[in-house]
């Protein structure tokens, strides 16, 4: 089959791969029919790539048709049609019995000290193959993957992979108050969604970025775009923020930018060396030294209001980051964070997209490409160019 594979740094290739089978009874196979490429497909791009390998199959935003079944999978038919959440969890542990399915003890990667894998992500995550392919093989069937009806495009779904549990999560962590301020800080996809979310709930979302295609989306969903470079002019994001708050600031933000900020350009520095390192030297750079750009979370906790409420969903890769943790103090600042619990939340989503389309997702992708352009896609999404905000591959 076809899949997007890494190669390299800056060098992503459609190549030939073996098709997935059935290992364990309890896999699936599905045909991909969409598959979206995520802003966290850029770290793979470049920042994480001492833990990839040439040849990885990248990609953890599928959906399509059930093609074969294990002998012990039971609530799936060869012919359903499923979204699969980019955390690969049993539903059955004890992590997934606190919803927490990102931190799966079936699918932990202990070597690595992190959490459940994922699809098409790294050593770091487990390696598992990923979906932006012709096929994907899906473990855990009976729990993992999400049932969709056949009616609508597949858009209307598609995103229950990642984008809207990722946002409806940042949303639910942020915890703001009926009527109140949520600052989200870069429009991207995750940012952009959550800003769709916060409006929808009620609240006063202003939406941070510097790119104009990206702040328009938001405006015109209705959340107040303010353009990054405009406020850097004028003392900065929390000083716009705090004057038009009453010099209070937002109860709560969402840092939907994570270690991909601009702005800071010694930790870019590092992790670009880490990357030029040989792997078994690189891998514990980035994981134990490497700085994170963190100009985006010390925005968010410069502007947020005192007593308010900081949630991360952008990832964050280093260990060894500088924290100002006199301000966070002092601010009674609440910090809650963490990769989406999947299927915490789609049961809940899915309800509302049968119904509706209350957050815009048919109209969502900017671009929807065959397969083959994935290696053109990831150059431009990486450097915002030519519109682009969400990518849709069809195999």
């Amino acid at each position: 089959m076809k899949a997007v594979t890494w190669q390299g740094v800056h060098d992503m290739q459609v190549t030939e791969v073996p098709d997935p089978r059935i290992e364990e009874p309890t896999d699936a196979i599905i045909k991909i029919t969409s598959t979206g490429l995520c802003g966290s497909d850029l770290h793979l791009y470049e920042t994480l790539a001492p833990f990839m390998e040439a040849g990885d199959v990248v990609g953890h935003e599928p959906m399509g048709i059930v093609e074969e079944v294990g002998p012990d999978v039971s609530s799936l038919q060869v012919g359903d049609r499923v979204v699969v959440p980019f955390n690969v969890s049993c539903g059955s542990c004890f992590m997934c019995d606190q919803h927490l399915y990102s931190q799966c003890e079936t699918t932990q990667n202990r070597e690595h000290g992190t959490g459940a894998s994922f699809f098409g992500y790294s050593k770091l995550y487990g390696q598992v193959p990923g979906g932006q392919a012709e096929y994907l093989r899906v473990p855990f069937a009976d729990f993992l993957p999400v049932k969709v009806p056949h009616e609508h495009p597949d858009d209307r779904f598609l995103f229950l992979s990642d984008v809207l549990p990722t946002a409806w999560q940042a949303l639910q962590y942020a915890d703001v108050p009926p009527g109140g301020t949520l600052l989200v800080l870069g429009a991207g996809p995750i940012g952009d969604m959550s800003a769709r979310m916060g409006v929808r709930a009620g609240l006063r979302v202003i939406s941070v970025d510097r790119v104009p295609e990206r702040l328009a989306r938001v405006e015109a969903f209705g959340a107040e775009p303010l353009d990054l470079d405009d406020a850097m002019d004028v003392g900065g994001v929390g000083d716009v923020v705090r004057e038009s708050t009453g010099g209070r600031g937002p109860d709560a933000v969402i840092d939907a930018v994570g270690m991909e900020a601009h702005g800071s350009p010694g930790a870019q520095a590092v992790q670009k060396f880490a990357g030029m390192l040989p792997d078994a030297v690189a891998e514990p750079v980035v994981k134990n030294a490497g700085l994170d750009r963190l100009a985006a979370l010390h925005t968010a906790i410069d502007a947020v209001r005192r007593g308010g409420t900081i949630s991360i969903s952008g990832v964050y890769g280093g260990s060894a980051d500088p924290m100002p943790m006199m301000q966070l103090f002092d601010k009674q600042v609440q910090l809650r964070m963490g990769q989406a619990n999947v299927r915490r939340w789609t049961d809940e989503l899915l309800a509302m997209l049968v119904e509706d389309d209350p957050f815009g997702v048919d109209a969502f992708a900017t671009h929807h490409l065959p397969l083959s352009e994935a290696p053109s896609a990831y150059e431009h999404f990486q450097k915002k160019e030519e519109g682009m905000v969400k990518v849709v591959f069809q195999p």
